[in-house]
């Protein structure tokens, strides 16, 4: 199947039912790090494995474990990328170091994909949410954007900051933005689809966590990582709720 196709298709399988989204990050001591989103869409072949399969036709009937890049995609794509502005070009280009796991399996009931990339700054990390939803300009598809096309675009500008005493995340919604999604049917639509998703923030740091600015903060035993659950209702909808600021012990 080509990449592409298993894009569109594998969106379709998170269109359809509850998902979990977890965005993981990972900082060691000199700053570097690795950043993914996953998405655990499990919950849809429990339900119907079967019936996906055979939508799926010969293909469904073997499991798919498939990675790329997205420089892969890229490549695949390349026409109707050399069609695109420069500054969507440039947008896009941020994104293909980026390795796209997916597991499907029927039998087992499973349906994982994870996107990751390694990062030297959590700076460079700045609205690289927003940036894969600009992969649905590539050709006009949603299928471009492994997590879906409304999948970081909420209105807001993300960003990280980390300097071995703080760490912080923080969205900026956009109002303008803001208002003219309100005036879109297909709002209502987004809405439904992730009533019943969540959205869960996995952090792990080279020093201990002193406290974190959410109480709903979750500590590992080393107090190394903190896990904060939310709806995503809540990332789509008031994405400054999921803004925190992480403290270290000296």
């Amino acid at each position: 199947m080509k990449l592409y196709k298993l894009l569109s298709f594998s969106f379709l399988l998170a269109a359809l039912t509850s998902c979990t989204f977890t965005e993981n990050i990972y900082i060691n001591d000199n700053g570097t790090g690795k950043f993914s989103v996953d998405i655990d869409g499990s919950a849809l072949m429990e339900m119907a494995g079967d019936q996906i399969g055979n939508q799926m036709g010969a293909n469904a009937q073997r499991d798919i474990d498939s990675t790329f890049t997205f420089k892969q995609l890229f490549a695949e794509k390349k026409d109707s990328i050399a069609k695109l502005s420069p500054e969507v070009q440039k947008e896009i280009k941020k994104l293909e170091n980026f390795v796209v796991t997916t597991k499907m399996s029927a039998e087992k009931k499973q349906f994982l994909m994870t996107m990751a990339t390694d990062f030297k700054n959590v700076n460079e990390l700045q609205d690289i949410l927003q940036t894969a939803s600009t992969l649905q300009k590539i050709d006009g598809k949603s299928g471009a954007n492994p997590m879906g096309s409304s999948f970081g675009d909420n209105n807001s500008k993300l960003s990280y900051t980390y300097d071995g005493k703080m760490f912080t995340r923080k969205a900026v919604i956009d109002q303008q933005k803001l208002a003219a999604k309100a005036k879109d049917s297909a709002a209502d639509m987004s809405k439904m689809i992730f009533a019943s998703s969540s959205y869960i923030v996995k952090y792990h740091f080279p020093k201990k966590v002193k406290k974190v600015s959410n109480p709903n903060a979750l500590f590992s035993d080393d107090r190394k990582s903190i896990t904060i659950q939310y709806s995503f209702t809540d990332y789509m909808e008031n994405p400054d709720k999921l803004n925190f600021d992480v403290e270290f012990e000296k």
